[in-house]
């Protein structure tokens, strides 16, 4: 046996591996069946080494469930639609299709040698025809269902790259590209029915035990479902067709607080009165190039714009309160209105102070502390958390001290009662526009018809394809706009359903409905339909499904929609409603960051591999260390995994992102931990060749102390790997490979337990795993070996150690049978020489003896 040479053995097993077939999923009803799934990557060009940790971990899965009798679905995909490939085609003059299946091969090539489990035949892009003519059928039959629909909505319009652009990539009021002042505007777009499954959506979040708390969390608060009140205000004199101002609100218990009426910029009101108003309609322009987004619009300072119109407050129609335009409310919330209550919120207080309004608490602190200051006063809003009791001093109800919620229930029955309003249930939860206008994202299937309107494609027409040229020309991305626009060979085509001239739909889907229904098509990837329903009865739902905690929210949110809208449509099975019955969301890779500054003091970034004893390899210029951040190409602080591999292995690499830390927790990838691994596997690989070269039937002293140390191993290892204790397991590996080191043993126990230790780093260090078990004559391939089970028996000690302390100081320990009774224990212990010092021919003043424990002496 030569010395440990990853670039031999890792190349020989996973040529081994796909000639025996091993990770190729098959339907079959003799084995209980497993699917595990990481999220898809996008093809960016290169692997990271946070790709490396999130597969390695679902690959331990894939693995330990092979071993385990079970048939194992461990597919691979690209996330491959999206404006990156767009943008790289206006920087370099190619095309986002080239581009992409490029990035592909390359990620593809660098994935291979980690030897994952991963089934390559079922392998696809979402930029394939095949998948996207399966999605657009699914399109149709949403369709058909009532699941989509088309209507008119405001939305942020980059003027520059002449597209829709999501709340998140607005950025101080431009657009995160192209750098323009966004506008809001109003196009004719494409909707999911999600906001009707709201209540289901969120109702069932309380089945998902596997789910990670904080991802339930996520979901339940972006669903957002609240129990409030809905009633009009009365206007006074206002514009013709605007007689009330209708308005939603989760505070009615704060109604006689009341201090303003807000309406966002595009309500109908808003927009009615900026057609006699100047300054208006410049306000509301204004407001229209904000950034949408919670985070901008809480950071922005809140500006209203005083109409002159008044309401009338619903219990006393002598009380009046002015309407304002305010650029911190949306048309897509509520009702595009609010009634402000500055006591008890902060927003509304910083508004009514910068505008001069009234402030009047509705209630207070049950007991006020003595430095609390009302709102009224100068203090800040009091904004207690709803279960909290407070002293209601303008309150609904006779008793004064309730909880918030109380208050709620109670300023709705009253409402109700006095008809003001109706309580109502509503959700945060909006339906999901899907409508973007770029050429690199799958097609809407529809067409326009002067006679018949919008007209669904026939579905033997799909896939409706992207063009690739332009009349033989290349498309010019470098022309801002959709290129489908100007497209008049695919644009025009002919109505399906009177066969008249018509146009296409140039419109594309959002990106997050090719990655919202992946997981089925996994299930039957070369069907002719979205999918099969014997295969996704077999393989759904997914038993575990990896990746990171930035996807924990719109991803599963849209996956469980698209789940339910496919089940609904007969593409899925009923229990296939939750996809997801196992969720693990893994910690980030992380590096120290390298710069420099240049002649403005601006940072430039460095590669770790361009930097050694701190100073840059080139110029021996010292760099600043910026301490650990996630791994990002912006930074360069980015390890290469193929650089590793290289160096040291793909078992390494393996080895060292799982043992670090818990797998939810960032690791630091360090080449001082990569070298350490490195060392430990060479070791392993070592031990491996010197028990292979004992004489068989050399005897040794501890055979059965070494196996009962193996049986242990294989407990703690199993119960690592299926509990995601990764870290846990290879620790307990640790373990067990230095009690083999230092064992005496015999030939035949040290053989089964360097074999077993081999089976136990299999999921982790694949390769290395075969090259022991195929050097110590095991049969076949360790991927196809049983699982190794703990033996009970020997995970029961017939032993035990106890310490012995004399006045509190561990002085010696002693070795006795478990069972042992505590009378014989106390003989035992007065017998060492420790005590039998200690006392020095005197007897003892008390002996407590702690059965398993300890045993304490005083003299």
């Amino acid at each position: 046996m030569s010395r440990y040479s990853p670039s031999e053995i890792e190349a020989k097993w996973q040529k081994a591996w796909e000639k025996a077939g091993v990770f190729r999923a098959t339907r079959t009803e003799d084995k209980p069946k497993y699917y595990v799934l990481e999220m898809f990557p996008y093809p960016s060009g290169r692997i990271h080494m946070g790709h490396v940790r999130n597969y390695t971990m679902g690959d331990v899965i894939a693995r330990y469930k092979l071993a385990t009798g079970h048939n194992v679905l461990h597919p691979m995909g690209w996330d491959a639609f999206g404006m990156p490939a767009e943008n790289a085609a206006m920087a370099s003059g190619g095309h986002p299709k080239d581009w992409t299946y490029g990035n592909i091969d390359d990620m593809r090539a660098q994935m291979k040698p980690l030897g994952l489990s991963i089934d390559w035949s079922r392998e696809f892009a979402t930029c394939d025809p095949e998948y996207y003519g399966q999605q657009q059928a699914l399109f149709l039959d949403f369709l058909e269902k009532g699941l989509v629909y088309r209507k008119n909505a405001v939305v942020n319009w980059d003027p520059v790259d002449m597209t829709v652009l999501a709340n998140e990539q607005v950025e101080n009021g431009r657009g995160w590209r192209s750098g323009a002042l966004v506008e809001r505007r109003e196009l004719t777009q494409w909707f999911f029915r999600i906001s009707d499954f709201s209540g289901e959506l969120l109702d069932a979040l309380d089945g998902l035990d596997n789910w990670p708390a904080k991802v339930r969390l996520m979901q339940e608060n972006w669903i957002g479902r609240s129990r409030g009140l809905q009633f009009a205000f009365s206007l006074i004199d206002g514009p013709e067709g605007h007689d009330r101002i209708e308005v939603y609100t989760t505070r009615p218990d704060t109604l006689n607080g009341a201090s303003f009426i807000g309406v966002s910029p595009d309500h109908p009101l808003a927009r009615q009165l900026e057609k006699d108003n100047a300054d208006l309609a410049e306000f509301n322009a204004e407001c229209r190039r904000m950034g949408t987004s919670e985070e901008e619009l809480e950071k922005a300072e809140k500006k209203g714009f005083d109409t002159g119109l008044r309401v009338r407050h619903p219990f006393d129609t002598s009380w009046e309160l002015p309407v304002y335009v305010a650029n911190f409310i949306l048309m897509d919330y509520g009702t595009g209105a609010i009634f402000g209550c500055p006591a008890h919120d902060q927003r509304d207080l910083d508004f009514a102070r910068k505008y001069d309004l009234p402030v009047a608490s509705t209630f207070e602190p049950e007991t006020p502390a003595d430095d609390f200051t009302r709102p009224e006063e100068g203090g800040a809003a009091f904004v207690p958390p709803k279960t909290e009791k407070v002293r209601y001093v303008k309150g609904f109800a006779g008793e004064d001290v309730q909880t918030g919620d109380e208050g709620i229930d109670a300023a709705v029955d009253f409402c109700e009662a006095n008809g003001v309003g109706q309580g109502v249930t509503k959700y945060r939860l909006r339906d999901w526009g899907l409508s973007r206008q770029r050429y690199w994202g799958c097609p809407i299937p529809v067409v326009h018809c002067d006679a018949c309107g919008v007209v669904p494609e026939k579905k033997e027409n799909l896939p409706i394809q992207l063009p690739y040229d332009e009349g033989g020309k290349p498309i010019d991305f470098s022309v801002p706009g959709n290129p489908l626009d100007r497209h008049p060979t695919w644009r025009d085509c002919t109505c399906p359903s009177c066969g008249k001239p018509a146009q296409r739909e140039t419109d594309t889907m959002d990106t997050f409905v090719d990655s919202s229904w992946y997981f089925a098509r996994f299930t039957a990837p070369r069907a002719e339909t979205p999918t099969d329903m014997a295969e996704a009865e077999y393989w759904m739902n997914v038993d575990q499904y990896i990746g990171g905690i930035e996807h924990a929210i719109l991803h599963l949110l849209y996956s469980r929609f698209f789940a339910r809208a496919m089940q609904i449509c007969g593409h899925l099975p009923e229990k296939a409603i939750e996809p997801f019955d196992a969720l693990f969301t893994q910690g980030m890779v992380t590096h120290e960051i390298y710069q420099t500054r240049d002649e403005n003091n601006r940072p430039v970034y460095h590669f770790p591999e361009e930097v050694e004893g701190g100073k840059l390899k080139a110029t021996g210029e010292a760099v600043e260390l910026v301490p650990s951040a996630k791994m990002s190409k912006s930074k360069k602080n980015v390890v290469d995994p193929v650089s590793i591999i290289e160096a040291f292995g793909a078992d390494t690499a393996r080895w060292f992102v799982l043992s670090d830390s818990p797998p939810e927790r960032d690791v630091e990838w360090t080449a001082a931990g990569a070298e350490a691994a490195h060392k430990h596997l060479s070791r392993v690989w070592n031990l491996c060749d010197r028990i292979a070269q004992m004489e068989s039937g050399t005897t040794g002293e501890g055979d059965e102390a070494l196996l009962r140390e193996m049986h242990k191993a294989i407990h703690d290892v199993t119960m690592g790997v299926e509990s995601f204790g990764f870290n846990a397991a290879i620790a307990r590996l640790y373990a067990f490979t230095n009690t083999l080191a230092k064992s005496k043993a015999g030939a035949a126990a040290q053989r089964q337990a360097i074999m077993t230790l081999a089976q136990l780093m299999s999921p982790m260090t694949p390769h290395l795993a075969e090259g022991i078990w195929a050097h110590q004559g095991g049969e076949g391939l360790i991927i196809n070996a049983p699982w190794p089970k703990a033996d009970p028996a020997m995970l029961v000690e017939d032993s035990v150690t106890l310490p012995i302390q004399i006045n509190g100081k561990r002085r010696a320990e002693i070795e006795v049978p478990k069972d042992m009774d505590k009378s014989e224990v106390e003989k035992i212990a007065l017998s060492t020489d420790a005590v039998v010092k200690a006392l020095d021919g005197a007897q003892p003043k008390k002996v407590i003896v702690v059965p398993g424990r300890i045993v304490n002496v005083v003299v």
